[in-house]
């Protein structure tokens, strides 16, 4: 079957799902690629903002997302799955295209990657990485509803 899975996570419980049938998917034959991709802080330019040290923030957020790796890649050794983790920065690209360009560069065969399954306003506010990359991955992708 698939060879080589790429799994963006994020630490919600919902990219946890998305790992847990990645992990199913390998079945111990497949390789995994976690990815975390960190967006960029940018500066308000406001009132009541010029006091934000924004390289702690930005620096807080690699944290996060090394965080969040360690704890998939623990997951995953655990199950007997091989995996290797990347911390990516989308330097001013959209998160799915990031995503994208890592599944061709990689060589991926397939992404796994949860979707909160937003409707309505909240998906028009909040977006849908999981939309992006349906709409632009150049290989297959297995999304994975939250419950």
């Amino acid at each position: 079957m698939y060879q080589r899975i790429l799994v963006p996570i994020d630490g919600s419980a919902t990219s946890e799902r998305a790992l847990h049938e990645a992990i199913k998917l390998a079945a111990g034959k497949a390789q995994l690629r976690l990815v975390y991709v960190i967006e960029e802080v940018y500066p308000l330019d406001a009132e009541g903002y010029a006091f934000i040290d924004y390289a702690a923030l930005q620096e807080a957020v690699r944290h996060t997302g090394e965080r969040a790796l360690a704890q998939a890649a623990e997951k995953v050794r655990k199950s007997g799955v091989v995996a290797e983790t990347a911390l990516l920065e989308a330097a001013g690209e959209r998160v799915a295209k990031v995503i994208d360009g890592e599944a061709m560069k990689w060589k991926a065969g397939l992404i796994v990657i949860g979707t909160h399954g937003r409707s309505g306003l909240s998906r028009l506010l909040l977006g849908s990485v999981a939309e992006g990359v349906v709409r632009g991955a150049s290989v297959p992708v297995l999304l994975v509803r939250a419950e």
